[in-house]
């Protein structure tokens, strides 16, 4: 009879795989695209959270074109925070790989040392940078006096407060260790033996074999950490709250502030996604760029 008709074995494995895949489905579509759909729709509203959403629609749009010098300089501080940050963790942290590489007596002591503050979290980070950082007792600014030199205020001083920050971002620089690592131990040797043939010394063979062998973990790291800039909240929130004035009001934090504190939930949500748009843009300008100076072994042409 037909009830008793076993499936075929590609039939099976089908219904299988949806079976598994339905946990993933289900929280996906509850908790990532249910939300997102949502703050779409609300980033077209006014909505206070204490009462229903209010079309509005492009209202919130057109403030934040027009008429929020806020949202601009939020804007301004991370465009600035990410130009000196990103190229600090790609240049320091591929250095830093290049020399673990080598072998050093106590290597694995080295490599575990340069890695272990990527895993501290971000809240004890800011604490402690909070201390040394701090303009009378600081760590840094007594070690700067003892030297001769004048310690600045960091925190407490709006041309030095970014500074401040892109520095703390640097104790973690060692989070792409592992990355490089396995890039730099993946080249071939037969190409470094190849470029000796030739007469290539340590240099050339660095931006002939190295350099271009690794490019693809150096553009990655890169990516992910324009991105990572872009959501700069937990440091900026227990260290200064965006001050002193506006001079490290990050794009996250004014857009916790407008959500949370202001009651704005709507016109945070139309930042949250303009914030998407920006990303989005970069990412694509990104890979297009990739393409001319990313190279990727067993690539076509």
């Amino acid at each position: 009879m037909f009830w008793k008709r076993s499936l075929s074995l590609q039939a099976r494995e089908t219904r299988d795989a949806y079976i598994g895949l339905l946990p993933f489905l289900l929280g996906f579509v509850i908790f990532t695209a249910g939300p997102l759909i949502y703050s779409f729709y609300l980033s077209f509203t006014r909505y206070d959270i204490l009462s229903a959403p209010r079309w509005s629609g492009f209202e919130n749009y057109a403030r934040m074109a027009s008429g929020d010098d806020t949202l601009w300089q939020s804007l301004r501080v991370t465009v600035i925070y990410t130009l000196v940050a990103v190229p600090v963790h790609v240049i320091v942290g591929y250095a830093m790989a290049l020399l673990l590489n080598l072998k050093v007596k106590g290597l694995s002591f080295w490599r575990t040392a340069f890695y272990m503050p990527a895993v501290v979290p971000a809240m004890a980070v800011a604490y402690v940078f909070s201390w040394m950082l701090q303009s009378d007792v600081g760590l840094i600014n007594q070690s700067l006096r003892a030297i001769g030199l004048p310690g600045p205020k960091w925190f407490g001083d709006p041309n030095w407060v970014l500074a401040a920050f892109i520095l703390m971002s640097a104790w973690a620089v060692g989070g792409t260790l592992l990355l490089y690592l396995s890039a730099l131990q993946g080249v071939p040797t037969e190409l470094y033996d190849a470029s000796k043939v030739d007469g290539a010394n340590a240099w050339r063979r660095f931006l002939n074999v190295t350099l271009p062998m690794t490019s693809p973990v150096i553009f990655f790291v890169f990516l992910t950490g324009m991105i990572g800039t872009f959501q700069v909240f937990t440091v900026a929130f227990v260290t200064t709250n965006g001050g002193p004035g506006e001079a490290s009001l990050f794009y996250l934090l004014y857009l916790y502030r407008t959500g949370w504190e202001y009651l704005q939930m709507g016109y945070a949500a139309a930042m949250a996604w303009l914030l998407f748009v920006i990303l989005l843009v970069i990412t694509l300008l990104s890979l297009r760029l990739s393409r001319t100076t990313v190279f990727y072994e067993g690539a076509q042409e």
